[in-house]
């Protein structure tokens, strides 16, 4: 997908779709174009493979994210995880806000999820990322599993952020040790690269407040937050979404 400035406004470029893969543009009220990304297999699986690719031409602002919580079911053959492709691109005096909702990893999948990130010196960035291990209140838990998640962001083609997230085979016990997740079956990261993220870390703090932490420096802003399930910490995310996205707030099917 490809969206350009015209009219005065954000709009669709070009549109290229395929498999359970598809993007849908609800009508809103806002400045930003926004996008919601299904999958219509209903989640994925061992050997199942999503790739999405979104550009930015100049001046132009997105909202994207999903229809639902993406589910990663049991995988049947291990060696094979599902895959999950990410690539954007911002153009200059563009802003993109990736904010897809909660991804619930269950027993014994398997999933291998690439983030690739492409900015230019005056483009805006605003990302958030929800795992949930089994949902709690199905009385679901996590004991073996594998998750791959890497992240590699560009600013005028030199790395400015890159983090990488290796649990498995025994994730049970990895979600278990103190000093990651002390038994919390919810977590959540969020990364906002923009010229204002340092003035508004300290307010963004009383926001996290026990549930996590944040940094802020050169011009980046990075939250981690824990919960024990993820209602509640979706409660403080919407608001964290809300402060940092200053121009649109957070997406309609967060309030679905």
């Amino acid at each position: 997908m490809s969206v350009c400035y015209r009219n005065g406004k954000s709009s669709l470029e070009w549109l290229f779709q395929e498999g359970a893969a598809r993007l849908f543009f609800p009508q809103n009220d806002k400045a930003c174009f926004e996008g919601v990304m299904v999958n219509t297999a209903g989640g994925i699986t061992g050997g199942d493979s999503l790739e999405w690719e979104i550009r930015l031409q100049r001046d132009t602002d997105v909202t994207l994210t999903t229809q639902a919580a993406e589910k990663i079911y049991r995988a049947i053959d291990k060696t094979t995880p599902a895959t999950v492709d990410v690539h954007l691109s911002i153009a200059e005096q563009s802003r993109l806000c990736w904010l897809p909702q909660e991804t619930i990893i269950f027993n014994h999948s398997a999933l291998q999820r690439k983030l690739d990130v492409n900015m230019k010196s005056d483009s805006e960035f605003l990302l958030s990322e929800i795992i949930v291990f089994g949902r709690k209140l199905m009385g679901e838990s996590v004991e073996k599993a594998f998750l791959r998640d890497n992240w590699i962001i560009r600013r005028n083609s030199e790395i400015i952020h890159a983090e990488a997230l290796h649990l498995g085979p025994d994730i049970g016990q990895d979600i278990a040790t103190p000093a990651f997740l002390n038994g919390g079956g919810a977590m959540a990261n969020l990364l906002l690269i923009a010229p204002y993220s340092e003035r508004v870390a300290e307010r963004a703090r009383t926001i996290v407040n026990d549930m996590g932490g944040i940094s802020s420096w050169n011009g980046k802003l990075l939250a981690r937050m824990v919960c024990r399930d993820c209602y509640a910490l979706h409660k403080r995310l919407v608001a964290l979404v809300s402060l940092l996205n200053h121009k649109a707030g957070i997406p309609k099917m967060w309030s679905i």
